[in-house]
């Protein structure tokens, strides 16, 4: 009987997905869409993100431009970003608004390198315990000595694929907070 990969290939995935997702959230000194993910704005009587209530675009490289579709939500939109207490600036006209996100100094830059460090060592630390949970599982079944080898063997080159792709996101997102 060979070895269910699935509950690993899904843990492993689900870590790259997570650093992808905490990394999108951060803010670089560029402007990006995903970085407004997740405020929620109260509008017509429940929560919503700000996809739900108008679209999102990059202006300029520092500019998001927010087109509501019921311009009576703009005192709303503006409350949830203010209060989302993401260090940015926001102009509002006629018709929406403009995000504003201010140059990042080199020490902030430093200090948000730390940051990404830290998230990546989280990453790496699930991926670990994705690693521990798969070879424990494989110490349940009964497998020949050859075979129990091949599959640990098998597990780390998958554990090995997923740092690489991890350390990839990092560096990425490391050399546009540096730029």
């Amino acid at each position: 009987m060979a070895f269910n990969y699935t509950n690993l290939d899904n843990g492993l995935k689900e870590s790259i997905d997570w650093l992808s997702r905490e990394y999108s959230r951060l803010h670089t000194g560029r402007a990006s869409p995903a970085y407004l993910d997740g405020v929620l704005v109260e509008a017509y009587g429940s929560f919503q993100s700000i996809k739900n209530v108008g679209s999102v675009g990059i202006e300029d490289a520092r500019t998001l431009r927010i087109s509501l579709w019921d311009k009576s939500v703009i005192k709303e939109v503006e409350k949830a970003i203010n209060a989302a207490n993401l260090g940015v600036s926001l102009a509002v006209d006629g018709e929406g608004m403009r995000v504003i996100f201010p140059t990042l100094t080199t020490e902030n830059r430093s200090k948000l390198v730390k940051v990404l460090k830290d998230k990546l060592e989280d990453a790496r630390i699930s991926v670990r315990k994705e690693r521990e949970t798969a070879i424990s599982m494989l110490k349940t079944e009964e497998l020949p000595e050859d075979e129990d080898r091949r599959t640990k063997e098998e597990i780390q080159k998958r554990v090995d694929a997923t740092n690489a792709k991890l350390e990839s996101i990092f560096e990425q997102k490391e050399e546009e907070v540096m730029s």
